[in-house]
């Protein structure tokens, strides 16, 4: 019997009824001992005399109770009252997946959001042995900010006679526990394996999902038939229409995603539900349609020699698998799969690659165990690699005379080496010096001239032979390879030194260039086919969603060829490619006061500490390259994700998080570590947003900036209203606010260190900071700034004393993993600390990489 509003269960209070379905009713409620809303649900009259229903009820119930994880309803309490079972759960102020998906496509970038929430939510369940088992768009809440929730699991639903000319996937079904023979779950979203009353696991929530998935794509339902056993029929035999027929905005890897969540046989789809949560993630933090005018979180600052590594590239070595080839090969979208074939298995990472003349060796190198990078000989069929004896260096290219030119010092860790052009002889000799601060080398197919990107300190030059500059940017130019004719270069042309995106490009020997892709999110490596009427290059593209490797041909025509991705160096007369494989890393990571140990906080794979409460529980933590927010206690706990966008700053009473949202265009926030809704603050003209601090009473903020193709500007903001105000001239950063809130230190355009009255005056210089030192954190009596060196390999941390100029070394965290260890990440918020000094947070990159070779490649 349905309960009228003012009906009382306990401390609840019925307000409105919510919705009903054949395992309970749902209420609106409120809990007056806590003075808040509850939704309340409610065992039916006819299920309440059912002792083995009761304890299923409340069994599974409790199982769901156990799930802390952001995209899952909590479950407050389970009670029975006045001889009727309930379960009080969190009440969700939005509305149903269901509501969402009624008018129609859901928009991409909307699509990712939810999907990756979900995805992540069920994760959490099948990691603790829990499978939803009626995953459905009903089952699914978004709340008005966004967030995704999923409802009701472990709970089955009641249904009547399957046979009926009901609307087949509308229809909610129920089993007595999980005995095969017994169908379970709603028809229209069941697995195969459900409809067939087959055992199932958590692949089955996998397929539920890829159902929903479908529907949120395409607009309709992945299968929809009159009646309830064509549904199932349809489920077990047939394929759904594609995606790509229906809408030809969907990105590939995502129609390949949601194509393997669909596969028929289990084993086909993850065989673990974290790797799809970090699929959708990666596609999320990637698909072309969300890039925003902002700078991505984790670029490297630029180098003193004029050249910016190309920053963070995630390649997670399983994001689709080998699996989503005969998923493409049944949907016409791939060829048979390539063979690869792991020819390293050190720990550490490659730095360049290349088959030797005659095919029959490969000459590469390598950082080995933290060691710097060697350069080693690897012969096929051979028992073992031999060192050249040349280090650090790394193999830049092999001429058609057994001549290497390689790259001496090779000090950048991120990419191809950055170092000293160098000749020297496969054979062995001494290196003869050719040309400094060169990234990328090739030789011509006669061997007697070679192809240079290199830094002049101000420019970058695409040079062909060395001396004849073909092309010049204010950029940088990564990758360079010379056509097997010699007539063209093939080169990647990134237009800003701190950004990954770029183009992959032609130039002829009369320095004529042309771009044969868009401006692409990522635009990593590339070499020729022996054709020479096409490249192999590794990147991301729009609609692919995330890495690939793809064949670019002279005319522009760009297809898929590989995934996952990996980085292309060399390709031999008779097809064979030399790539490695696997990822780079973003991780965030704590020492506790009276601790030497550090804590790994990272949620996902690309994650940075921003910032840090005062007394060092709770760390504000970016991640991805789009961009999430969460707070994570350093206890290790669970972290709250709090919203989109790119994480700032914590405010002093930790109910805020500043951060950047990025639509409709970037702007401010501040995002709610507890109850409430985002609160957007008045935007000004700043299209780029680099770092920011709460002041001391938490009712205004100082932020970094920049306006269009101006410099950097700092400007202060109230949070109560108002424009942001300039403070300083155009090229100031300013940073941290003191304690008592009337300074806040700056970096000048020129690189000095001031501190700025919050009032408005003059700059004071910073006596005792070193011009590479950069700003940390206050102390907490106002009297010392903790800076960090500049060093990168390890971190070094100094306090320095206001009034004295005094400089004194203060704390030494060395690297976590020497044999991966890239660098700790700099810049303002690369290091946070305590206001004590005794709890300090970090971000660092590792990379792990093999290399391999591909056979089979169309």
């Amino acid at each position: 019997m349905a309960l009228s509003p003012g009906t009382k269960l306990g401390p609840y209070e019925v307000i409105a009824p919510l919705g009903s379905g054949g395992m309970g009713e749902v209420y609106r409620a409120r809990d007056s001992r806590l003075a808040r809303d509850v939704a309340l649900k409610v065992l039916p009259g006819d299920l309440a005399g059912d002792p083995d229903r009761v304890s299923r009820f409340e069994r599974e119930a409790r199982a769901a109770s156990a799930l802390n994880h952001p995209a899952i309803v909590a479950v407050f309490d389970i009670a029975n009252i006045d001889s009727t079972s309930v379960i009080v759960m969190e009440l969700v102020d939005g509305k149903t997946l269901r509501e969402t998906v009624a008018s129609g496509p859901v928009p991409i970038r909307r699509l990712l959001s939810i999907a990756a929430q979900v995805a992540d939510g069920l994760a959490k369940a099948h990691a603790a042995g829990i499978v939803h088992r009626d995953l459905k768009p009903e089952n699914i809440m978004v709340s008005r900010d966004g967030f995704a929730k999923i409802l009701d699991f472990g709970l089955a639903k009641l249904v009547p006679n399957l046979s009926g000319p009901e609307q087949g996937t509308n229809l909610p079904t129920v089993t007595r526990a999980t005995t095969p023979g017994i169908v379970m779950g709603t028809v229209g979203y069941m697995s195969p394996e459900q409809a067939s009353g087959q055992e199932i696991d958590f692949r089955s929530d996998q397929f539920s999902l890829g159902a929903i998935l479908y529907e949120m794509a395409a607009g309709r339902r992945a299968f929809e038939r009159q009646t309830a056993i064509q549904t199932l029929s349809a489920i077990i035999q047939d394929e759904p229409a594609a995606i790509a027929s229906v809408n030809s905005k969907v990105p590939a890897n995502l129609v390949w995603i949601i194509e393997r969540c669909l596969a028929k046989d289990p084993e086909e789809r993850y065989g673990s539900t974290k790797d799809l949560a970090r699929d959708l993630a990666t596609i999320r933090d990637h698909a072309s349609d969300t890039a925003v005018a902002e700078a991505a979180p984790g670029r490297r600052p630029v180098r003193r020699t004029g050249f910016a590594a190309a920053g963070v590239a995630v390649v997670v070595a399983a994001l689709v698998g080998l699996a989503s080839w005969k998923l493409g090969e049944r949907h016409g979208l791939r060829a048979p799969p390539p063979s690869v074939e792991p020819m390293t298995y050190q720990n550490g990472h490659i730095t360049g690659a290349r088959f030797s003349p005659d095919g029959q060796s490969v000459v590469y190198s390598a950082h080995w165990d933290g060691r710097p990078s060697e350069i080693f000989e690897l012969r096929f069929g051979g028992d073992v690699q031999r060192s050249l004896g040349i280090f650090p260096a790394g193999i830049l290219a092999i001429s058609s005379s057994g001549e290497m030119a390689i790259s001496l010092g090779c000090e950048d860790l991120w990419d191809p080496c950055f170092g000293t052009l160098a000749r020297v002889p496969l054979g062995g000799a001494s290196p003869r010096e050719v040309l400094e601060n060169v990234l990328s080398a090739d030789w011509s197919p006669d061997g007697q001239s070679l192809a240079v990107s290199h830094s002049t300190g101000k420019t970058f030059r695409l040079e062909y032979p060395i001396g004849k500059v073909l092309f010049e940017t204010s950029g940088w130019v990564g990758d360079v390879h010379v056509s097997p004719n010699g007539d063209l270069v093939g080169f990647v042309d990134h237009p800003s030194l701190d950004m990954e995106s770029g183009y992959f490009s032609l130039v002829d020997r009369e320095g004529h260039a042309r771009r044969l892709t868009p401006l692409l999110p990522q635009a990593r490596s590339l070499a020729w086919k022996r054709s020479g009427d096409a490249l192999i290059v590794e990147g991301v593209f729009q609609g692919s969603g995330f890495g690939g490797n793809f064949e670019v041909t002279l005319s522009g025509k760009v297809r898929p060829v590989l995934s996952p991705a990996g980085r292309v160096y060399d390709i031999a007369k008779d097809g064979r490619i030399l790539m490695d494989f696997g990822d780079t890393k973003r991780q965030a990571a704590v020492i506790p006061a009276g601790s030497s140990r550090p804590r790994n906080l990272s949620v996902y794979e690309t994650s940075a500490a921003v910032d840090i409460s005062a007394d060092g529980s709770e760390v504000l933590i970016h991640e991805g390259e789009a961009g999430s927010v969460f707070l994570r206690n350093i206890s290790g706990s669970d972290p709250k994700k709090l919203g989109e966008g790119k994480a700032l700053a914590l405010s002093p009473d930790r109910r805020w998080a500043l951060a950047v949202a990025r639509e409709p265009s970037p702007h401010l926030v501040l995002l709610p570590t507890g109850a409430g809704t985002p609160r957007p603050l008045p935007a000004g003209s700043a299209t780029l947003y680099y770092f920011a601090s709460f002041f001391p009473d938490g009712q205004q903020i100082v932020f970094t900036a920049s306006e269009g193709d101006h410099p950097r500007r700092s400007y202060l903001q109230g949070l109560a209203g108002g424009a942001p105000r300039p403070l300083g001239p155009e090229g100031m950063s300013a940073t941290l606010v003191s304690p008592d809130g009337k300074w806040i230190a700056a970096s000048t355009l020129e690189g000095g260190q001031v501190l700025m009255p919050a009032l408005g005056g003059d700059p004071v210089p910073i006596r005792g900071i070193d011009p590479d030192d950069q700003l940390i954190q206050w102390s907490g009596d106002g009297g010392s700034l903790f800076v960090r060196g500049p060093e990168k390999e390890i971190l070094t941390l100094f306090r320095v004393d206001l009034k004295t100029g005094k400089r004194e070394p203060w704390r030494e965290i060395a690297p976590p993993d020497p044999a991966t260890f890239l660098e700790f990440e700099s810049g303002p918020r690369g290091v946070r600390l305590t206001p004590d000094g005794k709890t300090v947070v970090y971000s660092f990159y590792t990379r792990s990489t093999t290399l391999g070779l591909v056979k089979g490649l169309r």
